[in-house]
């Protein structure tokens, strides 16, 4: 697995995000690359509602590095080309959004399911086969309830797959619920935290910061 001394857990609000974890159904360890808090307004008020940390494979950093290293973490942040690299790469990521307060499953999946039909559209890869994959994905949620505390796991897989696990506090669940076979709506998922209108510009921060100090440090191994 990866090591560096800068590989460390975050603290968003009360919620801790590990520096690895192990998602469900792998064998394979994931190093943070970095986490923040997304607020929205309700009834005019801006209300910090989630906290969302992105997960990502080894072997990430050998990908990232042939285009990035060397690069500012100031750099990276206003660089869309970066952004998109993590979203498209060709390794696994795994996302893990803890809610801060209590949100109803279909509330919830109805307002990140608009986000990513806007974006597939805006796009133009808004087609059949995204329609059955964005009703899968709002079919899964819709037992769900989140209390503070709760969590939703997505596993983006480089061949397309999204798995969707939910847990009661922060910790990965055994197995996961649903498994998705779509690359656009997988990709899309991620693209409307970190991408050109992100929900969460303090996840981009975290891992423009993060990300920097992984690529340009020569400490930074690879292996088993």
């Amino acid at each position: 697995m990866a090591t560096a001394t800068s590989i460390t857990a975050i603290k968003v609000e009360f919620l801790e995000y590990p520096a690895v974890v192990t998602p469900p159904g792998s064998t394979k360890s994931y190093f943070l690359g970095g986490a923040g808090v997304r607020g929205v307004t309700i009834q005019g008020e801006f209300v910090n509602v989630t906290t969302i940390g992105v997960y990502l494979e080894d072997k990430a950093v050998p990908s990232l590095a042939a285009k990035w290293k060397g690069k500012s973490a100031a750099e990276l942040l206003v660089s869309l080309d970066f952004y998109r690299d993590i979203i498209k790469g060709p390794f696994e990521k795994l996302i893990r959004g803890s809610k801060i307060i209590t949100l109803d499953g279909r509330e919830y999946v109805r307002k990140v399911s608009e986000n990513c039909v806007a974006h597939l559209k805006s796009v133009g890869t808004y087609n059949d086969a995204e329609e059955k994959a964005i009703q899968e994905f709002r079919d899964a949620f819709k037992d769900q309830n989140f209390p503070p505390g709760s969590s939703v796991f997505y596993r983006q897989s480089p061949t397309g797959t999204l798995g969707l696990s939910f847990s009661k506090d922060q910790t990965l669940p055994e197995h996961e619920h649903t498994v998705i076979d779509n690359k656009p709506l997988s990709e899309a998922v991620l693209e409307t935290m970190i991408g050109e209108i992100p929900v969460t510009p303090a996840l981009k921060e975290s891992l423009a910061t993060r990300l920097s100090e992984f690529l340009n440090d020569p400490n930074f191994n690879i292996g088993n």
